[in-house]
């Protein structure tokens, strides 16, 4: 039976760099698609490094040079491949001021929002406080600045990270990506049958918007799952 909008569900972390850049193409698609106040979206959690240490005394860098055992100047070479990618699509990426960071506690920090209608609010407030602004976001006075910013108590923020709230969400979120071979991130899945990868460009993703959403006005179901693959972070390898 058909529901009232149709889902895009969309797996991202907030320190993957090309979630932001793949998010910016498909709300750019979106704002060009004119069935666009019949999608609904809904963000979820992944975490690429679930073991990595918050390091605020370093920069990306740094981070980038030590872990794959490169020169700094190969790091911010790589690096600065992916700031022109961005650039590309609008976006400022400060990788000298980046804070390598666990991404957990801004994954709980959306599940808080997500209770407000402000998740997409909050995810764009942590990637630019991560990529553009240098904010460390496993901080929780950061969060709780942040989730002001867009309209959160910052005293329920502190609460919800002190007293470990979201977490079976966050763990829920990342499962349920297995469950569906999600194995790297931006990955986008429409009507829950059509998966795509990467951070495709916007002409790309207004495509596979208007598709899916003849397919779902259609009420066609069952189909198997298809890959659309691009640029990606993939779990257990740095970006």
């Amino acid at each position: 039976m058909k529901t009232n909008k149709m889902k895009v569900e969309i797996w991202s972390d907030t320190t993957c760099p090309f979630c932001y850049i793949g998010k910016q193409n498909f709300e750019n698609a979106l704002s060009q698609f004119g069935n666009s106040s019949g999608i609904e979206i809904r963000w979820k959690s992944f975490e690429l490094a679930p073991g990595l240490q918050t390091q605020p005394g370093k920069n990306l860098h740094q981070w980038l040079a030590e872990m794959k055992g490169i020169s700094l100047q190969q790091a911010i070479s790589m690096s600065d491949q992916v700031a022109g990618a961005a650039s590309q699509v609008g976006l400022k990426y400060n990788f000298h001021k980046t804070i390598p960071a666990n991404s957990f506690n801004s994954h709980r920090f959306l599940h808080l929002a997500k209770d407000y209608h402000l998740q997409d609010k909050a995810k764009e407030s942590l990637f630019r406080a991560y990529f553009t602004d240098g904010k460390n976001i496993d901080d929780t006075p950061t969060l709780m600045a942040l989730g002001k910013e867009i309209g959160l108590d910052p005293a329920e923020v502190k609460n919800a990270l002190d007293d470990d709230w979201f977490r079976d969400d966050v763990t829920q979120d990342i499962l349920e990506a297995g469950d569906r071979g999600i194995a790297s991130v931006p990955s986008f899945v429409f009507n829950y049958k059509l998966t795509v990868t990467g951070a495709q460009d916007s002409k790309t993703f207004l495509k596979i918007l208007e598709r899916a959403y003849t397919e779902w006005q259609m009420e066609q179901t069952g189909s198997a799952l298809t890959f659309t693959e691009g640029q990606s972070c993939k779990l257990g390898e740095d970006c």
